[in-house]
């Protein structure tokens, strides 16, 4: 099970070799592949794909967690599955996990939009608000909690990047195909069945993202990508399950 496989080496070499040429060579790459919020003017279609080849310059755990990860639970699904299907779950869950995120940042950044119209803010200030972190403390936006600011600036502003969506839905496979596989975090050294600890995982990152109260440690964690790739991981399994796809050529 510790084997790694021909396509998850593959995309472990591609992972890591974008990480290099980003940190060293050219860092406007990142401005570009990230995926940015799609009223941003820095948005791209492209980035629903391009944004999970794209790990955190500052944080070299982000990298290297995803990738230890892909390893560690990819290998094992591709040899069951061959290269296309196991490909075919890769992106769906990377994909499905960034249209989540982006669905839950559109909804949350709108509702504050909103509150704050209705307040009697301009569009003007706000749009000012978002391009440059600056508003007058001495109109309406100077009433409003700076936690509140701060959000819908933040999620205008702060692209998403990592792997971590595909490798949630990696996971759920996992924890459906080996079930009895026993797994343990570093803050949780005790080895718990998959079956119980992906769950468990899934719903500290779910409790995350509702109560904005990182478990894991840390800000700037896309915690409804995480939870999407698993949902979607999940939705494909459960239609797998039912032997729609009988074939895949290796």
């Amino acid at each position: 099970m510790n084997r790694i496989t021909e396509t998850v080496k593959h995309l472990i070499i591609i992972n890591v070799l974008l990480y290099l040429v980003t940190k060293f060579v050219f860092p406007n790459l990142q401005e570009l592949f990230a995926l940015h919020f799609p009223e941003n003017p820095n948005f791209g279609y492209w980035q629903f794909v391009t944004s999970m080849f794209m790990h955190s310059q500052n944080m070299f755990m982000h990298i290297a967690f995803n990738m230890l990860a892909l390893w560690m639970f990819g290998s094992p699904l591709e040899q069951i599955w061959g290269r296309n299907k196991f490909l075919f779950f890769y992106f769906s869950a990377g994909i499905g996990a960034g249209l989540i995120y982006t669905l839950v940042n559109y909804y949350q950044f709108n509702s504050v939009y909103n509150e704050l119209i209705n307040l009697g803010a301009k569009s003007s200030e706000l749009k000012n608000l978002l391009s440059t972190g600056q508003y007058n403390t001495d109109g309406i936006l100077g009433q409003v909690s700076q936690d509140k600011l701060l959000s819908i600036y933040q999620t205008f502003n702060t692209p998403a990047v990592g792997a971590s969506g595909a490798i949630y839905g990696i996971l759920v496979a996992f924890g459906m195909k080996f079930p009895e596989a026993k797994l343990a975090l570093i803050f949780f050294p005790v080895p718990i069945a998959a079956k119980y600890f992906i769950p468990i995982l899934i719903a500290m990152d779910l409790l995350s993202g509702l109560t904005g109260y990182s478990i894991f440690g840390g800000g700037n964690v896309a915690h409804f990508a995480h939870v999407g790739g698993a949902l979607v991981g999940f939705l494909i399994m459960l239609y797998w399950k039912k032997n729609q796809f009988k074939r895949w050529d290796k």
